[in-house]
């Protein structure tokens, strides 16, 4: 640093001597926009029961936006799309939950790294939906990013991550996933359904409820990504390997 920088700095102050640099961070980090989000878990099972490595190794390590508030709303006892139905309903029913911004799906054995969160915030800017990247359980575990959104005709195959991008998709799992809550006053309702039926028009159907309401957003022009900083451990709660 020349004398002139380091004159600068004592008499401006760092920031304003980086002004351009501090901008950059703060337009970043977007602490001075509305970041209000309800963090929604769904537990099926009664009593609810979360497991102490996810709540103390995780949950309570995670950051939270500075000067933003952040809700939460546990849902038990329902099996899962119910659950997430019902949150959703609630949350746009409350005077007050219904001005947040966004909702947060965190689900009960997934461990999302501290600025987990933050990042989610950082990398929805183009995308209506955006998750953190986690697997599903076991050694030949498959990564939660459905289906590349340049490949026709339109598919849910899991896509191979690329290291440190975010990455468009046409689905993703819930397990630890940022909504625009916009998006719910302007979808159908159920938004989520977990699917197995038959109808002579279509035959046997079958999807989860988190691909579900993706399958059913994507036709109204919402888009989603899968933030690949964003490392998301997947909890198996039988062996107490994280996947």
């Amino acid at each position: 640093m020349n004398r002139r920088a380091e004159l600068d700095t004592v008499f401006q102050g760092f920031h304003n001597s980086n002004l351009e640099q501090a901008r950059m961070r703060l337009e970043k980090g977007k602490t001075y926009q509305d970041l209000t989000t309800v963090w929604v878990t769904p537990i099926a099972k009664e009593p609810a029961m979360v497991p102490a490595k996810v709540v103390f190794q995780s949950w309570m390590n995670l950051m939270m936006p500075m000067n933003q508030q952040v809700f939460r709303l546990p849902i038990s006892g329902h099996e899962v799309g119910e659950a997430y139905n019902m949150a959703i309903e609630m949350i746009l029913d409350n005077p007050m939950l219904s001005k947040a911004k966004y909702v947060l799906t965190v689900e009960w054995d997934n461990l999302p790294p501290p600025d987990g969160l933050l990042k989610l915030y950082e990398s929805i800017d183009k995308y209506d939906v955006v998750g953190g990247l986690y697997w599903t359980k076991g050694e030949c575990g498959q990564p939660m990013i459905y289906g590349d959104p340049k490949v026709m005709p339109k598919n849910y195959i899991p896509q191979i991550p690329r290291i440190e991008e975010i990455q468009e998709c046409n689905g993703l799992g819930m397990g630890f996933t940022l909504f625009r809550l916009g998006m719910f006053r302007k979808l159908k309702k159920p938004w989520f359904k977990t699917l197995q039926e038959y109808t002579p028009q279509d035959g046997a159907r079958a999807a989860t409820q988190d691909l579900y309401f993706f399958q059913n957003a994507q036709k109204e022009g919402y888009r989603f990504a899968s933030d690949n900083r964003v490392r998301v451990g997947h909890l198996d709660v039988q062996t107490g390997e994280v996947w």
